[in-house]
């Protein structure tokens, strides 16, 4: 008796191991220990990763972390910042700073008037790594601009996404200055500092346009530069070319 080919049910085809990704979902693998290990190999050690936070808000100061990991207690999870919830960045923060040794450094919205936004992170980068508990015989740094530091500096691009020290101090400076912020907005209530942490959000620029800029804006960021000029407007110098300064050095001359 043959059975009839049309009642058989489909096979189940076999789940593939490697299953791919959503069409425009890029995997992006974490950063690794494999610099630091590689220094260690060479006797190179402590090794130090630093990185700062606030480069870009119109207020508040730019924070710099500087954390040495200890090779047998790396916490599980580390990642760059940007990455991470709030909730995962908070938890890291515990644990890194329960297991590692860091060191943390401010650049004031003043020092980030006087020296501009990039000389006061690097100024305030070189402070925390000079702040460590162990004095370091390498840092690497987040970014393209080394450090003037007393021991080896290796700057990297991208640091944050690819050296695990580096990210844990990425982790460190974010929850530092996240907490600040938190603290500034009950300093100066109104602007909102405590959910955009001084970023140039709609409603950060609707409340600095509103209010003015506080002592916690950086000046020369050109929103806060027209939020002063509404609220306090520099008196207009006399033009000496006006028909009114021309006839008073004409009088004078006469005289």
């Amino acid at each position: 008796m043959s059975r009839d080919k049309s009642a058989r049910k489909p096979e189940a085809k076999p789940e593939k191991k490697n299953a791919r990704l959503p069409q425009g979902v890029i995997a992006v693998a974490p950063p690794s220990f494999r610099r630091e290990r590689a220094l260690i190999k060479r006797g190179i050690w402590p090794v130090a990763g630093c990185d700062e936070a606030g480069r870009g808000p119109l207020a508040g100061p730019v924070v710099a972390a500087a954390v040495i990991l200890d090779p047998d207690r790396i916490p599980r999870g580390i990642d760059d910042s940007k990455r991470l919830t709030p909730e995962e960045r908070e938890d890291l923060f515990e644990k890194i700073c329960a297991t590692s040794s860091f060191a943390v450094a401010y650049a004031s919205p003043a020092r980030i008037d006087r020296d501009n936004i990039l000389r006061a992170s690097l100024w305030a980068l070189a402070r925390a790594v000079a702040a460590l508990p162990e004095v370091p015989k390498h840092v690497f740094v987040d970014g393209r601009d080394r450090l003037a530091t007393s021991c080896d500096c290796e700057a990297v691009i991208g640091g944050d996404g690819i050296v695990k020290s580096i990210a844990a101090a990425s982790i460190i400076a974010k929850v530092t200055r996240d907490r600040l912020m938190c603290a500034l907005s009950e300093d100066c209530p109104g602007y909102g500092f405590e959910t955009h942490k001084g970023y140039a959000v709609p409603e950060h620029l609707e409340a600095l346009d509103r209010l003015g800029p506080s002592v916690h804006h950086r000046r020369f960021f050109a929103p806060v530069v027209a939020a002063r000029e509404k609220h306090y407007p520099s008196p207009v110098p006399p033009d000496l070319f006006s028909l009114e300064s021309q006839a008073s050095v004409d009088l004078s001359a006469t005289v």
